[in-house]
């Protein structure tokens, strides 16, 4: 305990000699005579947390809440607030010193820290727009590159086609031209045939003529024979 102040330094000397203190602590309460006790038990035995005969837990809170309450409300704001304090700005990226080592306010540092900040904030959105950018150009060198393709697969197709319709004219001039000349041999053919049957009724109508004359001969001579056979067989 501290030994600055005249007014509590004898009583900070005295419980300094008592240190460490033993301390038991327990929210259980026992009846003990007439009254509730806080205490704590042990195989062995009980502990009353309030007997100073059983642990320093009353010359404790006496020097902690009674005696030297003013001095650690201090030494807790000047040392372990500040302490945390120091860790916590370090660990945001704050210090209490400057680039020269001499000492800065808060709020300097607050606005060196977002200069800071802004700077890489601003070097991350000019990389982040030239790589889109970058991007971008690749994107449409791709896509001019797939249109080059595309143009070039079409007029193929198209060359493809026209020749291939260049063929089937070709093939259909060439059946035309057969079909022409079938007709042609059909039409003279059939000429040829009527020809020929016309040739072939007119020597049938002659041969019919004559073979009827010969008949009506034949049958006239035979009749003449049979007459003179008859003449002949009656004399």
């Amino acid at each position: 305990f501290p030994m600055d102040d005249e007014t509590i330094a004898k009583i900070n000397s005295s419980m300094n000699a008592h240190l460490p203190f033993a301390v038991v602590g327990s929210m259980d309460e026992v009846k003990v005579g007439n009254k509730m006790v806080k205490t704590r038990q042990y195989p062995w035995g009980v502990v009353q947390v309030e007997n100073e005969n059983d642990c320093n837990f009353i010359k404790l809170q006496e020097m902690l809440i009674y005696t030297n309450v003013e001095d650690l409300r201090e030494q807790t704001h000047r040392r372990h607030y500040e302490l945390y304090r120091c860790c916590k700005q370090e660990e945001l990226g704050f210090k209490d010193v400057g680039p020269e080592n001499k000492p800065i306010s808060v709020q300097d540092a607050y606005e060196a820290k977002r200069h800071g900040i802004c700077g890489e904030r601003q070097r991350r959105e000019d990389e982040m727009k030239q790589m889109f950018v970058q991007r971008v150009k690749e994107k449409e060198a791709l896509l001019k590159e797939a249109d080059r393709e595309l143009q070039a697969k079409f007029e193929h197709l198209k060359k493809v086609d026209q020749e291939e319709r260049m063929k089937l004219e070709e093939k259909r001039r060439l059946l035309d031209e057969e079909i022409t000349a079938l007709s042609k041999k059909n039409a003279t053919s059939e000429m040829y045939q009527s020809q020929f049957f016309v040739m072939t009724c007119s020597n049938k109508d002659k041969d019919g003529k004559n073979s009827q004359f010969y008949m009506s001969h034949s049958r006239t001579a035979c009749h003449r024979r049979s007459f003179q056979v008859k003449v002949y067989q009656k004399s």
